[in-house]
């Protein structure tokens, strides 16, 4: 519930359909989520390469990034994930009525909360994508070696390992990491776009 008193909704002049003409193409946010070391960020940053070089409207709200500014101010309780994300799907809706692809990267590790942000969006808008990956090939890559540290009592309520990591029931798409190159993940992810109309 808003805090703010006294305030009204404006609605803009120019609207997100008149974007999406302008654009000449649709807008969603690809909401990635699993495990740390499961290739979030990677395929996330390459589906954006690759509809830059197509010309769409694009950008990426990766997690570490935006714990740099937006929410510096929130660590990794129960709560302060839940308001990460909560905060990441207003600016993700603020992308997708500006006519843009947006794609984001984050654990998101609470279904509720992810359903919370699908809520949000309409219909079509929200792509969850579940990158699936066994929890113990993410040790083996373990880039920032945060489960080694979290193995060895370093960091708590860390994802997969002292705090839980809730799978997508029903994901838009769903992409094995382990088992796919980053390049047939980017393919599986604008197929499914293309077959949506959103490209």
């Amino acid at each position: 519930m808003s805090k703010a008193t006294n305030i009204t909704w404006h609605a803009a002049a120019v609207t997100k359909a008149d974007r999406r003409v302008q654009n000449g193409h649709g807008s969603a946010v690809l909401w990635f989520t699993g495990l740390s070391g499961s290739g979030k960020s990677t395929i996330a940053n390459a589906v954006s390469s690759e509809l830059y070089r197509l010309g769409i409207n694009e950008y990426v709200l990766d997690g570490d990034n935006i714990r740099h500014g937006l929410n510096k101010d929130l660590g990794f309780s129960d709560y302060d994930r839940t308001e990460n994300i909560r905060r990441i799907g207003e600016v993700a809706k603020l992308f997708v009525d500006s006519g843009a692809v947006v794609t984001t990267a984050f654990i998101s590790p609470f279904r509720s909360d992810r359903d919370q942000v699908r809520a949000l969006f309409e219909e079509g808008e929200f792509i969850e994508v579940f990158v699936s990956c066994p929890l113990d090939e993410c040790e083996k890559r373990d880039p920032k070696q945060l489960y080694a540290k979290a193995r060895r009592g370093e960091i708590k309520e860390f994802t997969g390992i002292d705090s839980p990591y809730e799978s997508p029931e029903r994901p838009e798409i769903t992409v094995h990491s382990n088992l796919l190159s980053v390049k047939e993940a980017v393919d599986q992810i604008l197929n499914y776009l293309k077959e949506k109309g959103l490209l």
